[in-house]
């Protein structure tokens, strides 16, 4: 089950709202306010990143900030209204890496349904190995397969996609994966 703030008030109108299936032939209970009408809906936020290789290695960042500090991560974020989703990865990536690099082809999409979000993760070719990473990261370094922290890993979506890229580059194809986390 999703754990979630529930909306309050209405939006357009600050009335308090009441929570019931809409008579409009809606299935699900959404916020819906009796002053005005107006149904709102919560959807799941997107996450975007990236997973930047450098031969046959790839660059973590070890987060700065809450949850997970001082974990190891794939540079990823929130996506922001009007970015596409590369666009937000690669926002991510060169706020918390700040790698050079040339963005590649999506590469996972997984649901994370128990706190309402989808990540995606790009592929993204480094240009450099010299990193200027931001605040919200410690340290950005490159591990080899071998290397890899993964007990030090702060997301199972990291996790997950960090197999899957390994995976597809020993078979020498890319595909897109999509997965639903747990």
């Amino acid at each position: 089950m999703l754990i979630r703030s529930p909306i309050k008030h209405c939006r357009n109108c600050g009335t308090a709202v009441v929570y019931r299936v809409p008579d409009d032939g809606d299935t699900h209970e959404r916020a819906v306010c009796p002053a005005c009408d107006t149904i709102h809906y919560e959807n799941p936020l997107n996450v975007v990143g990236t997973v930047p290789y450098w031969g046959e290695q790839v660059l973590l960042c070890k987060r700065n900030i809450e949850p997970r500090w001082g974990k190891w991560t794939l540079p990823a974020g929130f996506m922001e209204l009007g970015e596409s989703t590369a666009q937000g990865a690669a926002r991510e990536t060169d706020e918390e890496a700040g790698a050079q690099f040339e963005m590649g082809d999506l590469l996972t999409v997984l649901s994370v349904p128990r706190v309402g979000q989808v990540h995606l993760y790009y592929r993204a070719r480094l240009l450099s190995d010299r990193f200027v990473p931001g605040h919200e990261t410690i340290e950005a370094r490159l591990f080899s397969e071998g290397e890899i922290p993964w007990d030090e890993l702060a997301f199972k979506t990291v996790r997950e996609t960090l197999l899957r890229y390994f995976e597809d580059r020993r078979k020498g194809k890319f595909e897109v994966h999509n997965i639903e986390i747990a």
